[in-house]
């Protein structure tokens, strides 16, 4: 019992590192803009890197397919996690430099360390999940438990240092403070507008933090590979690739009724994994799987601030944070409560995507969204996040589970699928927010919105 709550907890730490060191990134930019020559025009340019960022994981994924067995899948989780911690710490001491490109001030370090962490939890997607499939089935729950921790953890450590907290103020109290000489209409300014308080610590050592965190993430992946006692919860029915062979088709077999004939059985499957599934159902199952990344991971967070943020600072902060806490949620009721219905995976992807068709409605009506001055209106939207994640990961864990039984090749695809719906996302929301600016920024402070 001991033995199996140490792999579960290696296990969580090993998934906390895929996807924090980004994650870590974003909470931070309300302090790192201000002193970058891009100002708020670096998220857009995250984004794009984080794309560009997905040769990583097609190169893996293209490797698995017509050189099977040539990568050496422990060493590549090895080199990326190294690779992740060194550039995390190099951001913690280049973050704030500057170089000069044809005479204009970039933030070229920022941007390469930024590409460089973004291919390492890029591919952590196609790599630490087939790793996965060499334990036993339960700790795909943990795994995916620590995913979500990836994001939560540093947003709370965020909190802590006081990223974001503002008050609103008098315009002129703020202008006067700036310059000495100030025309009447300055002078007589009377409107609301944010004023952001010092952080607690520096965005130097909250890179230390996320640095930190990557070794934590290394240590786990050791322990998992050499400790003896979680060599005893390896999946006993498997074969090189991860496949559980054996126990599906008894399985199987057990569940088929005898009185149907083996060519008609045959016919309907595919030969996908194991052959459980036709060929349809295993294109259904990936289309949502991208379909769900495509808005959880890039589409609906691309408009977070736009939903959000006109309902006030706090709503804001609730909202990405309580977002944040949904995922570990539902992975951990996942751990008591598998489903691998396809229909309830159908229904519950309908009922997220309703969910979100509500925020981004409420992103497109920025800054005067519903109920933009009521308390009611706070409270809604943070739900909103925290129903839309919730309900949406829940889904995302019945699919790893599923593939999770059709072996290692299913569970590679699985990455590259993720990534895929996730770049969708982007090359989708990028041209609306940033070329066409579909929206209208909503101010924390907004006393317009009748």
């Amino acid at each position: 019992m001991a033995m199996s709550i140490l792999t579960h907890v290696l296990a969580s730490l090993f998934g906390m590192g895929s996807w924090v060191t980004i994650c870590g990134v974003w909470v931070e930019l309300p302090l790192i803009v201000p002193h970058v020559p891009e100002g708020w025009n670096l998220p857009s340019y995250l984004s794009v890197i984080v794309q560009i960022a997905n040769i990583g994981p097609l190169f893996v994924t293209l490797m698995h397919r017509f050189r099977p067995g040539a990568l050496n899948e422990t060493a590549v989780i090895y080199f990326i996690v190294g690779f992740g911690i060194l550039a995390s710490l190099l951001l913690a001491f280049f973050w704030s430099e500057t170089v000069a490109v044809r005479g204009v001030e970039c933030s070229l370090p920022l941007l390469l360390l930024i590409f460089f962490i973004s291919i390492v939890d890029c591919t952590s997607s196609v790599t630490f999940l087939p790793f996965m499939a060499h334990l036993k089935a339960e700790y795909l729950m943990t795994y995916y438990i620590g995913e979500g921790l990836s994001g939560l953890v540093p947003a709370l450590m965020a909190m802590v240092q006081g990223v974001g907290v503002m008050e609103c103020v008098n315009a002129s109290q703020i202008l006067r403070s700036n310059e000495t000489h100030l025309n009447e209409s300055e002078r007589d300014a009377n409107y609301l507008v944010p004023h952001y308080q010092p952080a607690n610590f520096s965005v130097e050592a909250y890179f230390f933090f996320l640095a930190a965190m990557m070794v934590v993430c290394l240590v786990a992946f050791l322990l998992l590979n050499y400790h003896p006692a979680v060599a005893q919860e390896h999946s006993n029915n498997t074969n090189g690739n991860g496949d559980n062979t054996s126990h599906r088709k008894n399985k199987r077999s057990e569940q088929k009724p005898m009185m149907r004939s083996q060519k008609v059985i045959e016919k309907r499957r595919s030969t996908f994994g194991t052959g459980t599934y036709t060929w349809i159902q295993v294109v259904y199952i990936y289309i949502i799987l991208a379909w769900v990344n495509a808005l959880t991971n890039t589409g609906l967070p691309s408009v977070q601030s736009y939903a959000s943020l006109p309902y006030g600072d706090q709503a804001y902060h609730w909202s990405a944070t309580m977002a944040n806490v949904a995922n570990p949620i539902a992975c951990f009721i996942t751990m008591f409560y598998t489903q691998r219905s396809l229909v309830l995976m159908g229904v519950l992807t309908s009922i997220g995507s309703l969910i979100g068709v509500f925020i981004m409605s409420m992103a497109v009506l920025s800054p005067c969204p519903l109920l933009v001055n009521e308390t009611s209106g706070a409270i809604i939207i943070v739900l909103a996040w925290f129903f839309f994640i919730f309900v949406l990961s829940y889904v995302k864990v019945i699919v790893a589970v599923i593939l999770r039984d059709e072996g290692h090749s299913a569970l590679v695809w699985c990455g590259a699928v993720v990534q895929l719906g996730s770049m969708l996302g982007a090359v989708t929301m990028f041209p609306l927010v940033n070329v066409f600016e579909f929206f209208t920024s909503g101010d924390p402070c907004n006393t317009n919105c009748q």
